[in-house]
C-alpha cells in the first residue's frame, strides 16, 4: 500500500475506486466498505483502490475544548489495518480549520474528481463531507453525471449489523468488555507504548512489570483492572498479564499506570516500544492488606492468563 500525506503527492491513475472517512478502529463495519472496494477492483481492469482519510481526527480540530474523544486507533495502527485489508493507496489529508471550510462541491471537484481521478465512490450510509457536513449520498447520486463517477452507498443495515459502531466499541472498552470489543473490531484491540522506569515494586514479589507510556495521547485506555494480553516486541509474541490502575495496595491517590508482566521474559526493554493485544478481562483492581496477599492473587492471575492464552 502506498501512502500519501498530501493530496498533491497523489499520482495520476486511470481508474480509482474510492472511499473516504475517519475509519476509527477499522472495525467490521468499516471492513465491509473496504471489502466492497476490493470486490469492485476484481471486476474492473486497471482499477486501483483508494482510501481517503483525515489526520488529526476532525473533532479534535473543530472542538479542541472537548476532551472526551478517545480514539480506537492511532494513525499508525489505522495504516497497518488498512494495508492488511488489501488497499492499494492511502491518502491522508491534514485536517485543519481552513480545510473544514471547503465546500462539498469544491472538495469533490478539486480532490475526488480531479486529483484522485475517481470513477467509483463507495461510502457508508452516514458519511458526510464538506463545510458543515453539507455533502452526502443524495447529493452525490443526483450529480453522478456532473462529477463523472458512480456512487454507491453501503446501507445502514450492512454497516451496523449486530450494532457495529465505534461508539459501541468505546463503551465496551470502558466497561472492560473485551469479548464484545474484539468481536466488533474483528481483531484483538491493542495499545502501543514506550517502556518507562517505574517503582520496580513488582520485582520484589517476583512479578516484574514494564510500565508503559502510550505513544498517542488520544488513544482510548480500557477500564481499570487486570487483563490477559499478548505482547508484540521485535516481531515476536509473548504472553502476559496487564494491570491498569492506581495500585491501591502500595499507596493512596496514586496516578494511573499501565503495567504488564511478560511471562518467561528477561530482556532490557527500557525506552523500547511494546504493543499489547487484549485477550480477556480477568478481574477488577483490588486493594490487598499486604504485598504477600497481592503476590498470591497475581499467581492466580497468571494461571488464568496462561489458560486463556495457551502459551
Amino acid at each position: 500500500m502506498k501512502i500519501y500525506r498530501k493530496v498533491s503527492e497523489f499520482p495520476e491513475l486511470q481508474h480509482t475506486i474510492l472511499t473516504s472517512g475517519t475509519f476509527d478502529g477499522v472495525h467490521l463495519g468499516h471492513q465491509k466498505i473496504i471489502q466492497r472496494l476490493v470486490d469492485l477492483k476484481k471486476r474492473t481492469p486497471n482499477a486501483q483502490t483508494v482510501v481517503l482519510t483525515y489526520h488529526p481526527h476532525p473533532r479534535l480540530v473543530l472542538f479542541p475544548d472537548q476532551k472526551d474523544l478517545k480514539l480506537l486507533t492511532s494513525l499508525e495502527e489505522k495504516i497497518v489495518l488498512l494495508e492488511d485489508l488489501g488497499i492499494d493507496h492511502l491518502c491522508v489529508i491534514p485536517f485543519t480549520k481552513k480545510f473544514a471550510e471547503t465546500s462539498s462541491e469544491k472538495f469533490i471537484k478539486k480532490i475526488i474528481q480531479k486529483k484522485l481521478q475517481t470513477r467509483q465512490f463507495v461510502i457508508g450510509y452516514d458519511h458526510r463531507f464538506g463545510k458543515n457536513r453539507e455533502g452526502g449520498f443524495e447529493y452525490l447520486k443526483e450529480n453522478e453525471d456532473k462529477f463523472g463517477f458512480k456512487v454507491e452507498e453501503i446501507s445502514r443495515h450492512d454497516i451496523e449489523d449486530n450494532a457495529i459502531s465505534s461508539t459501541r466499541i468505546r463503551k465496551a472498552l470502558f466497561d472492560g468488555d473485551i469479548a464484545t470489543t474484539n468481536e466488533l473490531l474483528g481483531y484483538e484491540f491493542s495499545i502501543t507504548g514506550k517502556v518507562m522506569k517505574g517503582k520496580q515494586i513488582g520485582r520484589t514479589i517476583g512479578y516484574p512489570t514494564a510500565n508503559l507510556k502510550l505513544l498517542d495521547k488520544h488513544k482510548i485506555i480500557p477500564k481499570q483492572g487486570v487483563y490477559a494480553v499478548r505482547i508484540f516486541h521485535k516481531y515476536e509474541y509473548y504472553g502476559g498479564m496487564l494491570s491498569i490502575g492506581t495500585r491501591p495496595t502500595v499507596g493512596k491517590n496514586l496516578k494511573q499506570t499501565i503495567e504488564v508482566n511478560i511471562f518467561d521474559f528477561d530482556k532490557d526493554i527500557y525506552d523500547k516500544d511494546l504493543t499489547l493485544q487484549f485477550v480477556k478481562f480477568l478481574r477488577e483492581e483490588e486493594k490487598y492488606n499486604s504485598l504477600d496477599e497481592l503476590k498470591a492473587q497475581l499467581a492466580k492471575d497468571k494461571e488464568e492468563s496462561l489458560e486463556v492464552l495457551k502459551v
